[in-house]
C-alpha cells in the first residue's frame, strides 16, 4: 500500500475548484490562518502544496493576519537539495495549526551555519534547526567484520552531530530536530549485511540507535525519516537518477509524505498532537450492525478475516490509551443494545472499562462530539473521529472542522493501518504520566457524575477528599513539566513554551521560584496538574521585591475545583517567606487561551494595563499585593514537599 502513504490516503481528495478557493482565500477579510488549515487539509501534491505556500507567503507580505496558527521560526540544514521541499513545509505546516517560517542557508553548509555565531540560522533566531541530513554526508567509511572499526566510525560520527549541536546551542539556543537516516536499497553482502560488523547497513543502523538514545537524553527531537523510508520502501524513497541530478535525497513522489511528517514534529512541539480518539461502532469497531445482526452476528473474531481486521481496529486503540490516549465512543445507536457486546461478547478487546464517554443514541455524530470534549473539557481540536461512514465523515467536516476524521479504505484490514499513517498522536517526548493520562480523564467523568448526584459546589468539593501536593520542579517531575509547557494551551497565562534544558535551568536558578502541583482525590490520582514559574521582576532598586509570574499553566480536567486558589495561596506562602511584596502576571491571549482572560480579576489581582485601545494585542498586566491578599481556600489536603520544610494541613 505505496499509495496510503506517498498519496496522504488518511486525508480526504483535493477538490477540482482548490484554485478557486484558494483565490478566494487570499482574497478574504479579516484572520486568513483558518482558510490555509482547511485548504491544506486535503492530500495536496507538491504543485498544489507550492500553490498554498505561495499564498500564504503573499498574505505574509501584504500584513495580513494568519491567526489563529501558531507561529514557528524552522531552519533546515541539509546536505542535500531542498528548495522544492520548503514550499511543501510552509504549506503542511499550515494543515497542522503552523504558520512556518523557514529559514534556509547556502546549500551543503551545515557545520559553517551551525558554528558559526552570526550564521544565517544562528542570527535568525528559529524556534528550532532541522537537520535533515542524508547519510552521504557522513565520512562513514567501511570497515567490513571489523567491530571496533566499526564503533570507532560511529562514535565519530555522533561526535559531528554533538558538535553541532553544541554550536546550535551555544549560538541561539534552538531546539535540535535529528532525523535518522534512510539505509540505501543497495547491499554488498545480501542478508549478511544487517549483522556484519562495518558494512554501510550496520554502520547506519548503529547510528540510529545511538543518534534516537542522544536526542532523547538531550532533550531535543527525533525525525525517524528512516522508519518513513521503510515504510514506503527503500527502493522507492530513494531515486538515484534525482540524486545524480540535483542531490536530492529522495523521491520527489516522497515530498508531501516527509512535510508532513516535519508538519507532525512541529505541531507536537507546539503541543497540538491530538489527544482523543473516537470510536464508531458498528462497522468500525465490529462488522455488522449491532442493532440487527444481535451479538452472535457481529463480526469481531480470532480466524474470521473480517472479525480480525476489527479486532486490529480495537488493538491499535487500546495501545493508544495504554500511551495515554483517550478513548471514547459516538454512535447511532440504542444506548443498552451498543453496551452489549463491550458487556457479553467474548472475543472483544475494548471493554466498557476502557472507554471515558459513551454516547450512544440518535443525535448526529457532530452533537455527540461536542458533548464529549465538553464532558473531558478538552478542545474539539483534540479529536480524532474514526467512522467507516463517509457520510458521518462528511458531515463532521463540514460542521466540526477542527476535528480530524480520516478517511478510511472500503476494506477494513487497512483501517488500523490508515489510522496509524496519519500520524494524529504524534510525540516528541514520553512521561510516565502519560501511561495513566487515559485513566485521569476517565475518572473525571466519574466526578461530573457524582457532581450532578451532590447537592452545591462545596459540598461536591468536600465530597471529593482532595489532596493537593505542592514542590519546586525536580528532575523526576521534569519530563511530565516540560511536557505540559509545550501542550497546554486552554488554561495557560502566556502560552510560552520551554525546552528541556530550559526548565532545568530554571530548576536550579535560586533567584526562579518554581511549583509543580499535583491532585489526588477519591477517584485516583490526577497526577501533575499545573506548573508555576515566577521570576525577579521591577526596576534595579525593587527587582528583590517583585515576583513576575512568568508561567501559570492549569490541566482543564480539574477547573471547578478552586485549583487556581489554593495555587495562589501556596505562592503567596512562599513570596512572603522569600520577602516578596509584589506579584505580577500578565495575559497574553491566543485563539485558544479565552478561557483564562478573567484568571488573575477573579483572583484579586488588579489590572495596571494597558487600557483598552492602547494595545491591540489584547494584553493586559496585573498585580497583587502580597502582604493583603487572602485568596479564598478549598477543602482539601495540602502537602509542600521538597522546601525548606514539609508540611501538611487541612483547609476546610
Amino acid at each position: 500500500m505505496k499509495s496510503l502513504y506517498t498519496e496522504l490516503g488518511w486525508l480526504p481528495r483535493t477538490p477540482e475548484d482548490f484554485s478557486a478557493q484558494l483565490k478566494a482565500a487570499v482574497s478574504a477579510e479579516g484572520p486568513l490562518g483558518r482558510e490555509f488549515q482547511a485548504l491544506a487539509s486535503y492530500a495536496l501534491d507538491v504543485n498544489q502544496l507550492t500553490k498554498l505556500a505561495r499564498a500564504i507567503a503573499k498574505a505574509r507580505a501584504e500584513g495580513k493576519s494568519l491567526d489563529p496558527l501558531t507561529t514557528f521560526k524552522l531552519a533546515v540544514l541539509s546536505n542535500s537539495t531542498i528548495d522544492f521541499i520548503v514550499p511543501a513545509l510552509v504549506a503542511t505546516a499550515a494543515r497542522h495549526g503552523i504558520a512556518l517560517e523557514v529559514i534556509q542557508p547556502s546549500y551543503d553548509q551545515v557545520a559553517q551555519e551551525a558554528l558559526t555565531p552570526d550564521s544565517k540560522v544562528n542570527s535568525a533566531r528559529p524556534d528550532a534547526v532541522l537537520f535533515a541530513l542524508d547519510y552521504r554526508a557522513l565520512p562513514l567509511k567501511l570497515a567490513l567484520g571489523d567491530a571496533g572499526g566499526a564503533e570507532a566510525g560511529i562514535a565519530g560520527v555522533m561526535g559531528y552531530f554533538q558538535a553541532l549541536r553544541n554550536g546550535i546551542k551555544a549560538n541561539s539556543n534552538a531546539l535540535c530536530i535529528f532525523q535518522t537516516l534512510a539505509a540505501p536499497a543497495e547491499t554488498l553482502f545480501g542478508s549478511l549485511d544487517r549483522a556484519l560488523p562495518g558494512t554501510l547497513r550496520n554502520l547506519i543502523d548503529g547510528i540510529n540507535r545511538e543518534l534516537s538514545q542522544f536526542a532523547l537524553a538531550e532533550g531535543d527531537v527525533l525525525l525517524d525519516v528512516a522508519g518513513i523510508a521503510e515504510a514506503v520502501g527503500l527502493a522507492n524513497w530513494h531515486d538515484p537518477q534525482l540524486w545524480n541530478m540535483g542531490k536530492f535525497s529522495f523521491a520527489d513522489e516522497m515530498i508531501p509524505l516527509y512535510a508532513d511528517h516535519v508538519g507532525r514534529v512541529v505541531a507536537a512541539i507546539r503541543g497540538k498532537s491530538k489527544k482523543t480518539l473516537i470510536l464508531d461502532l458498528d462497522n468500525t469497531v465490529w462488522g455488522g450492525v449491532i442493532g440487527d445482526d444481535g451479538l452472535e452476528g457481529i463480526k469481531v473474531a480470532q480466524g474470521d478475516a473480517r472479525g480480525e481486521a476489527h479486532l486490529a481496529v480495537q488493538r491499535l486503540a487500546l495501545d493508544l490509551r495504554q500511551r495515554g490516549v483517550i478513548l471514547a465512543v459516538s454512535s447511532k445507536n440504542t444506548d443498552e443494545i451498543a453496551r452489549v457486546p463491550f458487556e457479553q461478547h467474548p472475543e472483544m478487546l475494548l471493554r466498557l472499562e476502557h472507554i471515558a464517554v459513551f454516547q450512544a443514541n440518535w443525535n448526529d455524530k457532530a452533537t455527540n462530539i461536542q458533548a464529549i470534549a465538553e464532558e473531558l473539557s478538552l478542545g474539539l481540536d483534540a479529536m480524532v473521529f474514526l467512522d467507516d461512514n463517509p457520510v458521518e465523515r462528511g458531515l463532521v467536516r463540514k460542521l466540526l472542522p477542527q476535528v480530524s476524521v480520516p478517511e478510511l479504505p472500503e476494506e477494513p484490514a487497512y483501517y488500523a493501518r490508515t489510522l496509524a499513517a496519519a500520524g494524529y498522536f504524534e510525540a516528541v517526548a514520553f512521561a510516565s504520566e502519560d501511561l495513566k493520562r487515559a485513566g485521569f480523564y476517565q475518572d473525571n467523568a466519574k466526578r461530573a457524575q457524582l457532581q450532578k448526584q451532590v447537592g452545591g459546589v462545596d459540598a461536591y468539593l468536600a465530597s471529593l477528599d482532595m489532596t493537593i501536593t505542592f514542590q519546586p520542579f525536580d528532575a523526576t517531575g521534569r519530563a511530565r513539566i516540560v511536557q505540559l509547557i509545550n501542550k497546554s494551551n486552554q488554561f495557560n497565562l502566556t502560552t510560552r513554551r520551554y525546552t528541556e534544558p530550559e526548565v532545568t535551568e530554571a530548576e536550579n536558578d535560586p533567584q526562579v521560584f518554581t511549583l509543580q502541583v499535583r491532585l489526588a482525590d477519591v477517584f485516583g490520582d490526577n497526577g501533575m496538574i499545573s506548573v508555576i514559574l515566577c521570576r525577579p521582576a521591577g526596576t534595579a532598586s525593587d527587582k528583590t521585591k517583585t515576583w513576575e509570574i512568568d508561567t501559570w499553566l492549569m490541566s482543564c480536567r480539574v477547573l471547578g475545583r478552586k485549583v487556581e486558589q489554593m495555587v495562589l495561596r501556596e505562592i503567596l506562602s512562599r513570596a512572603r517567606a522569600a520577602g516578596i511584596e509584589k506579584l505580577t502576571g500578565v495575559y497574553k491571549p491566543t485563539d485558544r487561551n479565552k478561557l483564562v482572560i478573567d484568571h488573575y480579576a477573579k483572583l484579586g489581582f488588579t489590572k495596571i494595563g494597558p487600557e483598552p485601545g492602547q494595545d491591540e494585542s489584547g494584553i493586559t498586566r496585573w498585580e497583587l499585593d502580597v502582604s493583603a491578599a487572602e485568596p479564598e481556600a478549598a477543602p482539601m489536603k495540602v502537602v509542600s514537599l521538597g522546601f525548606d520544610e514539609v508540611k501538611e494541613q487541612t483547609v476546610a
